[in-house]
């Protein structure tokens, strides 16, 4: 049993050009089902999202979408959830879904997933929050991002205790060890340099 309840999972409202995205984000959230780890998202039907959202839903677990206004009107919202929060804009749903979330799981996505994670992350070295966030780096998508972090650090922008601040797994199996580690031992992964 994970010491987590809710797990914030932000991923890209398209499917992406690698084949194995989809099944990985469904696959995901039938094992969060399983270990009794409620889904908070962005409440979309389409792309990972939707198929994260499924994967949970299929497999009797609990899931709590929030989508602003002007995505529900135009029919992106997932109408099969737990529950599906509408709100009145962005800002309110990222903060809405921080305050749910014990954790924060990113999976690949596009220039809202990057928002999403360089947030909560930033809001972690603010001393803002200490919840875990684990990026799944699946077939090595995020190794570009992650090469960029480094080289930040390595050009004095950042301080190498940034690298503290979230892990990089290349597995699910890998993020759930982390998300089942009590919070005092949770020490981040990071992959060699990139």
């Amino acid at each position: 049993m994970s010491p987590i309840s809710s797990l914030c999972v932000y991923c890209g409202s398209s499917r992406g050009a690698n084949p194995n995205f989809v099944p990985m984000a469904t696959d995901l959230g039938r094992q969060m089902a399983e270990r009794k780890i409620r889904l908070i998202y962005g409440g979309g039907r389409v792309g990972l999202m939707g198929a994260c959202a499924d994967g949970v839903m299929a497999s009797g677990g609990e899931v709590i979408g929030i989508i602003p206004q002007h995505l529900q009107d135009r029919e992106i919202g997932h109408s099969g959830l737990t529950e599906l929060k509408v709100v009145d804009n962005m800002h309110t749903r990222k903060r809405m879904m921080f305050d749910l979330s014990d954790a924060f799981c990113v999976l690949p996505g596009g220039l809202g997933t990057l928002e999403e994670l360089f947030e909560v992350v930033t809001w972690r070295q603010l001393g803002m929050h200490d919840k875990p966030i684990v990026v799944l780096n699946l077939d090595g998508y995020w190794d570009k991002l992650v090469g960029m972090i480094d080289g930040i650090i390595d050009d004095g922008f950042v301080q190498p205790s940034a690298r503290q601040y979230f892990s990089v797994v290349n597995s699910i199996g890998r993020l759930f060890d982390i998300l089942a580690a009590p919070p005092e031992t949770q020490e981040p992964d990071h992959p060699e340099r990139i």
